[in-house]
């Protein structure tokens, strides 16, 4: 089966599970986005790395890569596989310099260690076609952010710096902001801003 290549474009709070996260892949030559419900702590290994935080003691995800690179070990690519009552497979493919091996994991921790070693995320067409959301133009399906409780952790501490910097700015500039963020397929950007724009037209 043709493989098709994602690239992350979002990561924002579930609105339909609490504690969970939803994890927004794109199609990189096509405009189906393809949203996963994932954990706290693998969304915030995700966020951690997204935004080059670095953890004063490394977490799991950074233990694992440590610990292939100290034994030549890299990672190929994810595939995300298969798809089945609602949950998604994925396996990944590594290489120690002589030979290429799959292992299965689930698609938070795969993703979470692709992001760490720069490789690319797969996907089957089924899948996108059975899973996927079409934006049309330059909308695309926001995911709204629930405000989260409790002690803050690294992600929540970035979107709550991103969200300070959007508050400062008047109507006009959220809007010019917002259009260039999709113009440049900027989309977890363009998500903090919406969610600006949301919370003033509630409050």
């Amino acid at each position: 089966m043709k493989k098709i290549k994602l690239d992350i474009v979002g990561l924002s709070y579930s609105q339909t599970q609490s504690g969970a996260y939803a994890l927004v892949l794109g199609e990189v030559t096509g405009r189906r986005r393809l949203p996963i419900i994932i954990g706290g702590f693998e969304a915030q290994a995700i966020a951690i790395e997204i935004e080059k935080m670095k953890p004063s003691r490394p977490l799991t995800h950074d233990l694992f890569k440590a610990f292939a690179e100290t034994y030549h070990i890299r990672i190929d690519e994810v595939i995300i596989y298969n798809l089945v009552d609602g949950i998604f497979y994925a396996k990944i493919l590594f290489n120690d310099g002589h030979k290429q091996t799959e292992i299965d994991a689930r698609t938070s921790d795969a993703i979470a260690l692709a992001v760490r070693f720069k490789a690319p995320v797969y996907t089957y067409e089924f899948i996108l076609a059975s899973a996927g959301i079409v934006i049309e133009g330059n909308d695309f399906v926001f995911l709204e952010n629930i405000e989260p409780s409790g002690t803050d952790t690294p992600e929540t501490m970035v979107a709550s710096d991103v969200k300070s910097s959007f508050a400062s700015m008047s109507d006009d500039q959220l809007q010019d902001t917002l259009a260039k963020a999709l113009a440049d397929e900027l989309y977890e950007k363009a998500a903090r801003i919406r969610d600006e724009i949301t919370r003033r037209k509630s409050s």
